[in-house]
């Protein structure tokens, strides 16, 4: 997906201010055309993959934001569903899909990761961002720009949105429609997304503001089921059909008795930026993001009774001659109400002279977030009565970042570009949990169930320094130093009024960085980079326990910062209409944050947070580019990543050593070919593969093809788009072509048809 063309080099280079001269092309990192180039640190010579917002319109069925990732090298999100909004995580070459804190996800500078918690519940907030704003996407592999805290371990994400020279307008409308069948769920699963946008530039000022709808209708994503072995032999209950057998993922028999969690989403999301040229070199920017989203999910269940009718309600149930008790939380239905705002503010001298600067700060505010669950079951799930409100109101963060970038040899050969600068980022989690025993759809307040609340606080000194030593040669160095804070962790439950307050802690970690460029010939340039990271405890994870009598046990307040030494070595040629990148990689984490079993007192087994001594991951990945092969037009761009990535010490789970780490294939491949026929006609075929996967620690969950299971999976996706005119475009789609049933815990889609029109002034 990059643009590694030598005939574009020299325009990137002027995009970037960097000084080189036609023959030092081969020594960037990345190559862009026109518009704004990105804002990752592109004179580090390592590796950067990105996707232009022209090619996502044309090449991807994109809804989402992070569907313009789809194709690029070693990466996955975990996207359940169009409009999935709490467990899209993005997985990396040494990191899967349960660390959503080892990646960085930034649009225009304002930071969208959720470093709340690490896991599902805390992904990045995508829905800030729609496919059709976007300019250009970059990924910046690895911990190696000082720029970025240790959260940039796996990947670093920057979504650079459309800001306009002249005026333009754009709408577009689109559709989807899925048949899913699993199980004794068969049925069909609709939705359409409307987007309009409009932006212009006058004088010094320029403004965008882009708005849409999403109106999703989800396949179902959980299942309730009972293990066979729990059953109670001649235990009575109502006689019962329509359980389905199966295996679950450590190949014990189990019951899958109903589908549940099935999401309808209604999602608004509306953006406005305003740009101020306060002269050529001095520009100041504002960002307001609002994202509101209205979800209700809900279960069907598989059990009739002799007469035919569903059973819905707590009961006990005799199947197969055995006794199960259905749980009111089993076919539990659920809504939530969230509206989240975002502000970005920045003054930025660009002047590709001696000296720039920036001052940039950024908030991400949890204006409301609501989500109620009924604790009472009765048939008609819309039925008011006792139920359980969370409410994170007041949850969030916000960024101040100051920079500079000094170019003390401006205009030669081996100039040196030092970019330092000082960062604070602050993230305080809130959550209270009451209940209501008459109106859980509407209750603003009740009695008191817990509380879970905490900050942490990270202050960052930065400095790199790129150097261009000779017409082959470049080199960059640089190093972070961070102080991190975690305070006001307080925990409580539904018998004490006031909460029991966690330790206070404070730590400090240095991260150094180096990485070295050789153009070794004409075509070819070798690259090394390392670097280390420290990823501190968010505070969801820091900040866990469970409240016995007046103390709070089986916390560990005393968690480490997960460190990580990542390596990797490039050998990269770029021709004309081609380029080819094999890439070795390494990364050693010691301390890595991961749930497991604790045993407590009183020889009760918990699952939390814990630190694993070293898991170490040693690969290769391949990317490939060309155009025109065979055929004018024939556009074809390929990735291959193979990952060993196993856990090498575990004191407190030594079943755990010598196993896979949980969720990072070995194999992953990705191919997006494209044709474009003629300037109406474009069609595109792409595929995606990962090989088997773990979802434990001990990897004792060898069957993926299984609600809760991790599985392997090939899937094929098409796209056909043709151009009216100037102005009017139309595109039909099938993403999941061979209809492939697969798994991260959740089932992700089956085959799905989209079809979209488009209208740009």
């Amino acid at each position: 997906m990059r643009l590694n063309h030598h005939r574009l080099a020299l325009a990137a280079l002027a995009c970037l201010g960097t000084n080189a001269h036609a023959d030092d092309t081969h020594l960037e990192t990345v190559i862009v055309t026109g518009g704004r180039p990105t804002s990752l640190p592109a004179q580090i010579p390592t590796t950067i993959e990105g996707i232009t917002g022209a090619q996502v319109e044309e090449r991807i069925n994109a809804f989402d934001s992070e569907d313009a990732l789809k194709y690029l090298p070693s990466l996955n999100v975990r996207k359940r569903y169009t409009g999935d909004y709490d467990h899209a995580v993005l997985a990396s070459r040494a990191s899967g899909t349960g660390n959503s804190a080892r990646s960085l996800v930034y649009a225009d500078g304002i930071l969208l990761s959720n470093l709340l918690g690490n896991g599902a519940a805390y992904t990045p907030r995508w829905g800030l961002v729609t496919p059709e704003e976007i300019e250009r996407v970059d990924v910046l592999y690895g911990p190696f720009a000082a720029a970025y805290p240790g959260n940039s371990v796996g990947a670093v994400v920057d979504f650079q949105t459309r800001m306009p020279v002249k005026r333009e307008a754009h709408v577009k409308l689109s559709g989807y429609s899925q048949g899913f069948k699993l199980y004794r769920t068969d049925d069909r699963y609709d939705g359409w997304q409307g987007s309009a946008a409009l932006g212009d530039r006058s004088g010094a000022w320029s403004y965008w503001i882009d708005v849409s709808r999403l109106d999703s209708d989800a396949q179902p994503i959980a299942f309730a089921n009972k293990l066979v072995a729990s059953g109670v032999p001649n235990g009575g209950g109502v006689p019962v059909t329509g359980a389905v057998a199966g295996r679950n993922p450590s190949n014990k028999d189990w019951w899958l008795i109903g589908a549940t969690s099935r999401t309808r989403t209604v999602q608004d999301h509306a953006k406005f930026k305003l740009a101020w040229d306060i002269s050529p070199k001095l520009r100041a920017s504002y960002t307001f993001g609002w994202w509101r989203n209205e979800a209700a999910r809900v279960a069907d269940s598989y059990l009739r009774d002799a007469a035919g009718n569903p059973v819905t309600t707590a009961t006990r149930v005799n199947i197969d001659g055995r006794a199960y008790d259905v749980r009111a939380s089993d076919f539990a239905p659920s809504r939530g109400t969230l509206e989240h705002a975002m502000h970005g503010l920045s003054l930025k001298r660009h002047s590709r002279d001696t000296f720039d600067w920036e001052i940039a700060a950024s908030v991400y505010d949890y204006a409301r977030d609501l989500v109620r669950t009924p604790t009472v079951l009765v048939p008609d799930a819309a039925t008011n009565g006792a139920g359980q409100v969370t409410d994170m109101h007041g949850s969030g963060w916000n960024t101040l970042a100051l920079k500079g970038i000094w170019r003390p040899d401006a205009g030669v050969l081996a100039a040196h570009t030092v970019e330092f600068g000082l960062q604070s980022d602050h993230a305080k989690l809130r959550t209270r949990v009451f209940g209501t025993t008459t109106d859980w759809l509407h209750a603003g307040d009740g009695r008191q169930v817990s509380v879970f609340n905490g900050n942490t606080w990270l202050e960052s000194l930065y400095a790199q320094d790129s150097w261009r030593i000779a017409d082959d040669w470049r080199a960059t160095m640089g190093a972070r130093f961070e102080r991190w804070r975690a305070y006001g962790g307080e925990l409580a439950n539904a018998v004490l009024a006031a909460p029991l307050p966690f330790p206070d802690r404070s730590e400090t970690a240095w991260s150094p960085k180096a990485a070295l460029s050789w153009r070794a010939s004409p075509d070819w340039t070798l690259k090394a980079s390392t670097g280390r990271a420290a990823r501190n405890p968010t505070a969801a994870e820091l900040f866990q326990g469970t409240i016995v009598g007046d103390a709070i046990v089986n916390s560990n307040p005393n968690l480490k910062a997960e460190r990580s030494w990542t390596s990797e070595l490039s050998a990269e040629t770029m021709k004309d209409r081609s380029s080819l990148r094999v890439t070795l990689f390494r990364e050693t984490t010691r301390d890595a944050l991961y749930s497991q079993p604790l045993l407590v007192a009183g020889g009760t087994t918990v699952n939390t947070v814990q630190n694993v001594g070293r898991i170490r991951t040693n690969g290769l990945e391949v990317s490939a580019q060309a155009d025109d092969v065979g055929v004018k037009g024939l556009a074809l761009s390929s990735s291959l990543t193979y990952a060993d990535s196993i856990i090498a010490e575990n004191a407190g789970f030594p079943a755990s050593v010598g196993k896979w780490q949980p969720r990072v294939p070995r194999w992953r491949a990705t191919m997006l070919a494209t044709w474009k026929a003629n300037d109406k006609w474009t069609a595109t075929l792409g595929a995606r593969y990962s090989g088997r996967q773990y979802g434990t620690l001990d990897n004792s969950d060898p069957n993926g093809d299984a609600y809760m299971g991790v599985s392997d999976y090939l899937v094929v996706d098409a796209r056909l788009r043709y151009r009216f005119g100037r102005r009017w475009s139309a595109a039909v789609g099938v993403d999941n072509l061979g209809d492939r049933k697969y798994w991260a815990f959740h089932p992700y889609t089956q085959r799905t048809v989209v079809a979209e029109v488009r209208w740009d002034l």
